[in-house]
């Protein structure tokens, strides 16, 4: 399973179920929310780290880059679309 569908099942989960939506939302809160984060992840089952949700968005959005005006230069500014950490949390609120 990939990074991207396991952040899909953990947002699935967190839109049925109020208690867990809260604990992911209340990581904005701690020193180390990304890391709180995947720690809420690994509890529900899949084995999420930092790293991998940034890879994520990184990933998706270069992909994005490249097949918008052949991914040069001029290829537009697509904000806060390699996020999915900050897009996984605004989803619940």
């Amino acid at each position: 399973m990939t990074a991207a569908a396991m952040l899909e099942a953990c947002r699935e989960k967190a839109r049925a179920d109020q208690e867990l939506a809260a604990r992911f939302l209340a990581v904005r809160n701690e020193k180390a929310p990304l890391s709180a984060f995947c720690a809420i992840c690994r509890e529900l089952g899949y084995d999420l780290s930092p790293m991998d949700v940034v890879d994520a968005g990184e990933s998706a959005y270069a992909a994005m880059r490249r097949s918008t005006n052949g991914g040069g230069e001029n290829a537009p500014l697509l904000e806060g679309e390699d996020d999915y950490f900050e897009m996984f949390l605004a989803s619940l609120a």
